[in-house]
């Protein structure tokens, strides 16, 4: 997987696992990681900070949970309304963009 794809699409794959509902960090790398047949296999090092920096801009809100191995309960990722919209407007760009590619290659 190219790296600057994952990078560029982050958001928009982030927003669609929390769309079936909450889930923590390491739940959301395993559903990314099954839900694509491994080929979204990103690090912590690059969820957290994406996930810290949607919920400051709103889309997300977290929520604290059970228990984890370490003994701190779990905090929850939920999209917000404003997260909603925004999956849908990022959809639509990834779609126009797609298409606009494979009209270009001729697919």
């Amino acid at each position: 997987m190219n790296p600057d794809l994952l990078r560029g699409n982050l958001d928009l794959i982030l927003l669609t696992i929390l769309e079936r509902g909450p889930l923590y960090g390491f739940a959301i790398l395993q559903a990314a990681k099954e839900r694509t047949g491994g080929y979204f296999e990103f690090k912590e090092g690059s969820l957290y900070p994406a996930l810290h920096r949607l919920e400051q801009d709103g889309q997300l809100a977290g929520q604290l949970g059970e228990l984890g191995r370490n003994g701190k309960p779990r905090k929850y990722y939920v999209l917000t309304d404003a997260g909603r919209q925004t999956l849908q407007d990022k959809r639509a760009e990834f779609n126009a963009f797609t298409g606009a590619v494979q009209r270009l290659s001729g697919l």
